[in-house]
């Protein structure tokens, strides 16, 4: 098929954190329609290796390619420093929009010099974010943190609570001792906390979503290749799960605000998907 300017824009994920650009996308281009990947099978991205994350990561631009996507948002952090390169690659006649640590934007704004950074390990160990880091962060500091299981307190809904807190205070009261005025969230998941983040940094520390630039981006692209739905009408969203689609439907209204369907799409191996629509 040849995507046109009512093709949905493909975004994709190794879980529901993808869905945190999804929803800016929305908020950015109503008119828009979307497929989401939630890839929650194997969940999570940041444990595996690079090989296995870009098989992964061109597995599912083939998924979103049979179904006439017209652009591809990788909505993952770790995903994007593993497999970006390599699908543009593999893919030259399709755009798409990656993830990038808002790294310059911190040292930008921060006026103490000191910037909070959350993210996964592959993330902080990609070649994307020491070049981030290199090209822009020149006189700030950094303080890292992987908060671990953070991913998997999103994934089960469990955006507050003393589990999700306690991990979020070990991260980030170590970087305000340190005088943090920043706090950039490097994985699409981290989003979904930002009222408690915001409840533990204060209203004196910045915390910047990436999130709303990626639909930016992507409006940008859309815009240069004459690619934007020109309906008025709000578009649609089908969301597909490699994980338990029950699951996937009972956190919507909780992360995107509205009920919606979610499809199950299966792993024949780390190369091919299967699912209703047969691909």
């Amino acid at each position: 098929m040849l995507s046109n300017s009512r093709s949905p824009i493909g975004i994709f994920d190794s879980g529901v954190g993808g869905i945190s650009v999804l929803r800016a996308v929305i908020n950015q281009m109503p008119a828009e329609s979307a497929i989401y990947f939630g890839d929650q099978a194997h969940i999570p991205y940041g444990l595996r290796a690079m090989e296995q994350i870009r098989n992964f990561s061109e597995a599912i631009t083939g998924f979103l390619l049979a179904q006439d996507t017209k652009i591809i948002v990788v909505a993952c952090n770790t995903a994007s420093a593993a497999a970006l390169k390599h699908l543009r690659e593999k893919f030259p006649n399709m755009q798409f929009v990656g993830m990038e640590p808002a790294v310059k934007p911190a040292a930008e704004y921060t006026h103490t010099g000191r910037v909070g950074v959350l993210a996964t390990p592959a993330t902080f160990q990609g070649a994307m974010y020491a070049s981030v880091v290199e090209r822009f962060a020149n006189g700030v500091e950094l303080f890292q943190s992987t908060c671990p299981g953070l991913v998997r307190q999103i994934e089960q809904g469990k955006l507050e609570g003393e589990e999700t807190r306690r991990i979020l205070e070990e991260a980030l009261l170590p970087m305000l001792e340190n005088q943090i005025d920043t706090v950039v969230l490097g994985c699409t998941h981290y989003p979904f906390v930002i009222p408690l983040i915001q409840q533990i940094v204060g209203d004196n520390v910045r915390v910047i979503d990436p999130a709303p630039a990626v639909a930016r981006q992507t409006e940008r692209l859309l815009e240069a290749r004459g690619m934007r739905t020109p309906s008025r009408s709000k578009g649609e969203v089908k969301f597909y799960t490699s994980g338990d689609p029950g699951a996937l439907t009972s956190l919507l209204p909780m992360l995107v605000g509205e009920n919606a369907e979610v499809e199950k799409a299966e792993w024949l191996n780390d190369r091919q998907i299967t699912s209703t629509h047969g691909y």
